[in-house]
């Protein structure tokens, strides 16, 4: 019989690359998702790029009798778990929804996956459980102590799922801490959508692009960097979905819980990302720059090496690559799947 790979949370940005990716590569794909912010047209968009519609089962995560029931009727292998709430902004002014969501939800997931004697899961982290007093590059020995709740839950997450590890010797675990993902499939099918004024900077001068949004707003040029703005680590989506199934296949052949940061391991400035989307699209993005945020660190890069000797990943994409393939969706979807 063949198995199945369970994708919480599928329909989402990085969940949808990652489905295309595990398809593409011979995977059996089952999504569950409650599309609080997604959409279902992503599946039919992922048909034509795969040429397969991938199961999908509406279902919110912490409905643990449900998605045991989905266990019962599939034959999961594993479970590649994305599915949470992911606005920083929101989650410090609703700490509360998102402690009972994300960490909720994963601790469902755990309890459907021992009755069904399922002990295989990628977990989606964040560079956002490092301490910012860190100087980088992060590694994953990096001193953790996330400044949001949001970062918070992911750090409350990986500890969870390294002590269920701990305590039974058959689970096999993978947390994927990855930095900051942008760009999109290179058809322009599938990509970020974000609801109401992005959070992210990529779809925000996107939205510039289009007029959707009259400007950017450049927070600090004034810190200690070559140019005096903030320096991150963007890493392509298509490049990370390779990434879940590097790690996925690594842990078929291990238990325990590894730990594996996912970026490029080198930084870019906002001006020079700013840049290569102007070069992308063949037009200036107006800007203008205003006071430091509260909570933003000048440079976060991440170590790769752990990812490039035990997975054998490495990012690919270029920055101007990322731009062209986000600015190719969001010419075609000036509107997200709407």
């Amino acid at each position: 019989m063949e198995k199945f790979t369970l994708v919480t949370g599928g329909t989402g940005y990085i969940g949808s690359h990652t489905v295309v990716a595990l398809m593409e590569a011979g995977y059996q794909v089952v999504i569950v998702d409650n599309l609080e912010n997604s959409s279902d047209k992503v599946l039919s968009r992922i048909e034509s790029i795969t040429g397969t519609l991938p199961v999908f089962i509406r279902a919110d995560l912490r409905e643990t009798t449900t998605i045991t029931k989905i266990f019962e009727e599939y034959p999961i292998s594993s479970v590649l778990h994305f599915a949470g709430l992911k606005a920083v902004g929101e989650s410090v002014e609703n700490p509360a929804k998102y402690y009972d969501n994300n960490i909720g939800s994963t601790l469902s997931l755990i309890n459907a996956m021992k009755s069904s004697i399922v002990s295989t899961l990628v977990f989606s982290s964040s560079a956002t459980v490092y301490s910012p007093s860190k100087e980088p590059p992060f590694d994953e020995e990096a001193t953790r102590g996330p400044t949001n709740p949001y970062g918070m839950s992911k750090y409350f997450i990986e500890q969870i799922l390294t002590d269920v590890a701990l305590a039974d010797e058959n689970w096999s675990i993978g947390l994927l801490r990855y930095f900051n993902p942008i760009g999109a499939h290179p058809t322009g099918l599938i990509g970020e959508m974000p609801t109401g004024i992005p959070n992210n900077l990529v779809p925000y001068i996107m939205q510039v692009a289009v007029e959707k949004l009259e400007k950017l707003y450049i927070f600090g040029d004034d810190y200690e960097t070559p140019d005096g703005s903030c320096i991150r680590d963007y890493v392509h989506v298509v490049d990370l979905a390779r990434g879940h199934l590097a790690a996925l296949r690594f842990l078929e052949g291990v238990n325990g819980t590894h730990v594996w940061n996912l970026g490029t391991g080198k930084g870019s400035s906002v001006l020079e990302l700013v840049k290569a989307v102007e070069e992308a699209i063949g037009k200036p993005i107006p800007r203008e720059v205003v006071g430091r945020r509260e909570g933003d660190i000048p440079v976060v890069f991440a170590d790769v090496e752990k990812a490039s000797n035990e997975l054998t990943w490495r990012a690919e994409n270029t920055l101007t690559r990322m731009c062209l393939d986000h600015w190719n969706w969001q010419r075609q979807n000036p509107d997200g799947y709407q």
